[in-house]
């Protein structure tokens, strides 16, 4: 059990490392004029987006399997219930990105930075949640 926590751990930093920075560079790519900019953006952003998708897998992979290994505590206990909702959340949301490093890579993007620096914040607040909740497990 302690060796499947140790990699739920591990995926979910390299899979927020990657959710907090592509979003960035969103940011970064619709603030760019210049076409050769814009298109070392879309490399990034795909490249990030293909390396950080397989860490997202692997910490619901992990996080399932600690639930099967003590289904009777984990499925009756609030707090990870609670969890799970900002989980799917964050799933939605990396999607999302990967739908808009498409937009992007197709220069397809109506909208401004002011949306990216706002949209970039969101799993910031899931974190907070998620690891308040698994920390505390308040209920």
């Amino acid at each position: 059990m302690l060796w499947l926590k140790a990699f739920h751990i591990i995926t979910v930093i390299c899979w927020f490392a990657g959710i907090f920075y592509l979003p960035r560079l969103f940011v970064y790519h619709a603030m760019s004029e210049d076409q050769a900019t814009r298109d070392q953006f879309k490399i990034m952003e795909r490249k990030l987006y293909r390396f950080v998708t397989p860490f997202a897998i692997l910490t619901v992979v992990f996080g399932a399997l600690m639930i099967y290994q003590q289904p009777n505590y984990y499925l009756q206990a609030g707090w990870l219930q609670l969890k799970l909702v900002f989980v799917v959340g964050l799933i939605a949301y990396h999607l999302y990105c990967g739908h808009l490093v498409k937009v992007f890579a197709s220069d397809q993007n109506q909208r401004r930075h002011v949306f990216y620096r706002w949209f970039n914040e969101a799993p910031v607040f899931a974190l907070f949640a998620i690891v308040l909740l698994a920390v505390l497990k308040p209920f």
